[in-house]
């Protein structure tokens, strides 16, 4: 069976998952080629910083401008990180939906046409762990893309603060 095959057997609740797990892994690809990116360019974008501020001799203003400039480029990287972040928190929870909507069809044919016929309740069954199934494969690769790009940004940023360190300290000399 193919996924396609799932998606169909998880109802409504499987499109939200596929619209979910399309977005998310666009936004987790886009942010880590954006981080690499910056990564690359981080040196460049030091000067560009520093370069602005090149005339000025007040300590504490070079500091919070170099301070706010970082916090700002910064806070640019993270834009669509909370995305990730909540597919893979919503994901599981709207599998554990699928869940509970599909033993609950279940037991209503149940209820309705009694156990004389397996097949009568299985496509309850069925929705029910096609959900869940669905709502972890798509929450476990965001909850480690999520990790991971939060480390990739950690490390950047600290790597930022070291460089401008250094070239501020270098200037002072």
């Amino acid at each position: 069976m193919d996924l396609l095959s799932y998606i169909e057997k998880g109802g409504i609740i499987g499109y939200v998952l596929l619209a979910m797990l399309t977005i998310g892994l666009t936004t987790t690809v886009w942010k880590y080629f954006q981080i690499i990116q910056s990564t690359r360019n981080r040196g460049l974008f030091i000067q560009e910083m520093l370069g602005s501020i090149n005339q000025s001799k007040d300590k504490a203003l070079v500091l919070n401008y170099v301070k706010s400039s970082l916090e700002e480029k910064l806070g640019e990287l993270e834009k669509g990180m909370g995305l990730i972040k909540t597919i893979a928190t919503l994901a599981p929870l709207l599998g554990l939906l699928g869940t509970v909507i599909g033993i609950l069809v279940a037991f209503e044919t149940i209820a309705s046409s009694g156990m004389g016929d397996t097949s009568t309740f299985a496509g309850g069954i069925s929705l029910a762990l096609v959900t869940t199934i669905l709502g972890l494969i798509i929450s476990i690769p965001h909850y480690v893309g999520y990790n991971f790009l939060a480390h990739k940004l950690d490390t950047l940023e600290a790597l930022m603060y070291k460089d401008a360190d250094t070239i501020l300290i270098g200037k002072e000399q």
